[in-house]
């Protein structure tokens, strides 16, 4: 290996001068500048929610400039939602999908780092039994030679990246590495924030049905009322009629409760990585899930650097600005050196004898002269890659805006929503009963008493709903801003990332 020595010597001492001769064609990367605006809504909110009675009736304060618990879900004080969730993270193969992704853009940027900073070193070794004829040497009265040649050689070759052509393939790669993680960490958010809000919906669909059988119980009730008053000849048999089709048409309202709920329930099984079947899963009420009072709220500057799929997003137009460094490398000249050192014999007990030994040193040159313009034309289309991922990034940055905004508003009306509901429900409980009794006294006629009833019914049935409304509501506002993902501990999730620098097409040459 002595002998090996000179040859990697001269390599190493061509790749030192060129990487100190070469520069890096191409633009470099500067993050995106911040949204300008300190809002996300045309007119400011309240600094709270109205509130209501009842459960999810409490005010909501927006704290602007909080920062985002990282297991965010723990502020509805579910221990069963916490356990579902853990168990989702572990076992979810969307999750696991993704991972393994990651791991192959990982394993690919080592792969490339490994040919750009270091020479190719091969070990070769052959054996050959050759019979040649004189008239390969134009000579066919010499007579035909058979002969074997042993070849056991190392050789050592490097291309010269002098205008950075490979630094920026391995940027792109690693923007893809990257790009990865915030996939992943937008799959982790979805799939918390997917069995959050499907936790929400079971536990509103349950109060449903309770309230469903209950007005079912007060019905029963009633047209036992209707029947002895029309035995007793107080009321027309037109009455029991239409108590029977009430009732009825109540009945049927529970089957569709009744199918949502047990597709909700796969749905969360699914979610968290199990059978549908699953007879362990967890039940939700809506009296099992305390809603958030503090709410925190990111300013726009920020969100920008916790919302996985904007982080995503500009991870791309990374990838796609070291893309056109790529194509305008392609323009320039390319230099590889090579060297190779050996033995040759023609038996292998004197390979490595003296006078075997071979060696040999090159280097090449590649200037592009001509290629139909192929090579200004894909730089041209790796500027249209880019500026493409550019828009896409400030498409998605606009929709996360509109995504907070939204969640927002809908929170305040949310509550306002539940307060009405409630005093609704309140007004409707109280009529429903004093019509009853009067109805039972023969002060008011029947048809009073079904529309009390049915006012009942509804103000039931939507006080739930909005009551659920605030819940979600606020599941999906924790969503809106990023999860508190950079907040998670490490073995909660892949680590948050340092900022980069944003890309420019203009003057990159350098």
């Amino acid at each position: 290996m002595t002998r090996l020595l000179p040859v990697r010597n001269a390599v190493a001492a061509a790749v030192a001068g060129a990487a100190l001769a070469g520069c890096t064609v191409g633009p470099d990367f500067r993050p995106p500048e911040a949204p300008r605006t300190d809002n996300y809504t045309s007119t400011a909110l309240p600094a709270q929610t109205a509130a209501a009675e009842g459960n999810g009736g409490a005010a909501q304060r927006f704290a602007i400039g909080r920062e985002i618990p990282g297991q965010w879900w723990a502020l509805f004080h579910s221990a069963a939602l916490d356990r579902l969730i853990s168990q989702a993270i572990a076992d979810s193969p969307t999750l696991a999908t993704i991972q393994a992704t990651l791991r192959q853009a990982q394993e690919n940027l080592r792969a490339r780092t490994g040919t750009e900073y270091s020479p190719s070193l091969d070990a070769n070794f052959s054996a050959v039994r050759q019979k040649i004829s004189g008239v390969a040497f134009g000579q066919p009265d010499l007579a035909n030679s058979t002969f074997s040649l042993f070849n056991a050689s190392v050789k050592v070759s490097y291309a010269l990246d002098i205008f950075g052509g490979g630094r920026r393939e391995l940027e792109a790669l690693r923007s893809q590495v990257d790009y990865q993680r915030y996939q992943l960490e937008g799959a982790y958010l979805a799939l918390t924030a997917n069995i959050v809000t499907t936790a929400v919906k079971e536990a509103s669909l349950r109060a449903q049905i309770r309230a469903t059988q209950n007005i079912l119980a007060n019905q029963e009730q009633q047209l036992e009322v209707v029947e002895r008053q029309f035995q007793l000849g107080g009321v027309a048999r037109t009455d029991v009629l239409a108590q029977r089709t009430r009732l009825a048409q109540t009945r049927a309202t529970l089957p569709p409760l009744e199918k949502a709920l047990a597709q909700t329930r796969h749905l969360l099984a699914v979610l968290a990585g199990r059978f549908p079947s699953d007879a362990g899963l967890p039940e939700f009420d809506l009296d099992g899930l305390q809603l958030p009072q503090e709410l925190p709220v990111s300013l726009p500057s920020a969100l920008v650097r916790q919302r996985p799929d904007i982080r995503a997003a500009e991870e791309l137009m990374h990838a796609a600005g070291a893309q056109v460094g790529v194509a305008t490398a392609n323009l320039y000249p390319q230099i590889t050196i090579s060297g190779s050192l050996g033995s040759e014999s023609g038996r292998i007990t004197d390979l490595f004898g003296s006078g075997t030994s071979i060696w040999g040193l090159g280097a090449g040159l590649l200037q592009p002269l001509s290629h139909g313009g192929e090579l200004t034309a894909k730089r041209r289309a790796a500027i249209a890659a880019y500026d493409q991922s550019a828009a896409q990034y400030r498409s998605t940055v606009l929709q996360a805006l509109q995504n907070v905004a939204d969640v927002l508003r809908a929170l305040d009306d949310d509550a306002r929503t539940l307060k009405a509901q409630a005093d609704a429900e309140t007004s409707a409980r109280d009529t429903f009963d004093l019509t009853r009794q009067q109805f039972q006294l023969g002060a008011v006629n029947y048809l009073s008493l079904l529309d009390a009833e049915r006012q009942y019914q509804q103000a039931q049935i939507s006080l739930v709903q909005a009551q659920a409304a605030r819940f979600a509501d606020t599941a999906a506002l924790f969503q809106a801003l990023g999860g508190g993902w950079w907040n998670r501990s490490a073995e909660g999730g892949a680590a948050p990332h340092p900022p980069f620098a944003r890309p420019r097409i203009e003057n990159e040459e350098k």
